[in-house]
């Protein structure tokens, strides 16, 4: 993952130094030599990789693109804080290698497990939940809303069982995810608590560009709305269906995506298929090939990290 960015220069190169450096991580052993699938999952390990990735290839395209926005999913957003200035490269690794170590390190009260809902709507997902949750109160709530038919669901495991019961009654497909534990829920309570005393002692910086934010799907207003977002990322919903129908209503027309795989870029269309006629190509930027094929731009895009 990254190997061929990486060594493409001594530039790209000093990013994972200083990533393992930051992490006291392998990282370059378990992803570029090693075949031990349950490291290279390990979110202790995948999240600094995943960021060290993003801004390998952000830190190319930046010398030749000016973004009209930003965003990032979930742990791309402390990507995207890196790429619009708001916090320093160093000080977005020390925070997802925190965040990483806290959602591999649950306590047994934070552990639970997440779903993919397929085929069907927010309303039926909305009106599962509510059933779940009053039937065997347990905590269970939807994590992200990807696409108008693509939703994650994070809960305890009972009550993630249960869903997926109602799921296939529904004739919709649920699909484990392979984590560990209940990721953007109230169930990761204590590790968020845990990570704001490592955000409160972080330098922020008014964004070079607009992001546009997890929380509300919104661009952040000030460094402080910046700042109570990420605070409570991990306790809060994904809304990426607001992210892209409100960049598409600013004025975007074309998203390029920076991360290893293209799953954000293919969630534009489901989202704006009323307006499909006027989104230009989307582009996923994973290698350096990609990269290096990447040479025209349109002046209002928007840049999605993973």
């Amino acid at each position: 993952m990254g190997r061929d960015i990486a060594e493409s220069s001594k530039e790209m190169m000093s990013l994972w130094e200083k990533a393992e450096s930051i992490s006291k991580l392998p990282l370059r052993a378990v992803y570029w030599e090693s075949n031990d699938t349950t490291l290279m999952s390990d979110t202790q390990y995948l999240q600094p990789a995943l960021t060290v990735v993003n801004m390998s290839i952000w830190q190319q395209l930046s010398k030749h693109l000016v973004p009209g926005c930003v965003a990032g999913h979930s742990l791309g957003e402390f990507s995207a804080l890196a790429a619009a200035k708001v916090l320093s490269f160093e000080s977005v690794l020390e925070l997802v290698c925190l965040r990483g170590e806290l959602m591999s390190n649950l306590e047994p009260s934070e552990q639970g497990a997440m779903i993919a809902i397929l085929r069907l709507s927010q309303t039926e997902v909305e009106c599962i939940v509510k059933d779940v949750s009053h039937n065997i109160q347990q905590s269970i709530t939807i994590a992200n809303y990807n696409t108008p038919v693509q939703f994650v669901v994070s809960g305890t495991r009972e009550a993630i069982e249960a869903t997926i019961s109602f799921v296939k009654e529904k004739r919709g497909r649920a699909v484990l995810l392979p984590v560990s534990g209940a990721f953007h829920s109230p169930l990761m309570e204590k590790a968020s608590q845990k990570f704001s005393e490592k955000l409160s002692k972080m330098n922020w910086s008014t964004p070079l560009y607009p992001i546009y934010t997890n929380s509300t799907g919104t661009p952040f207003v000030d460094t402080k709305s910046i700042y109570d977002s990420i605070l409570n990322q991990m306790i809060s919903p994904v809304h990426w269906i607001n992210v892209i129908t409100n960049q598409w209503k600013d004025g975007t027309r074309q998203w390029i995506e920076v991360g290893p795989k293209g799953v954000l870029s293919r969630m534009v269309t489901p989202i704006l298929e009323e307006h499909i006629s006027t989104i230009d190509n989307n582009i996923s930027v994973h290698s350096i090939d990609s990269l290096k094929t990447l040479t025209c731009f349109t002046s209002n895009n928007s840049l999605t990290l993973t």
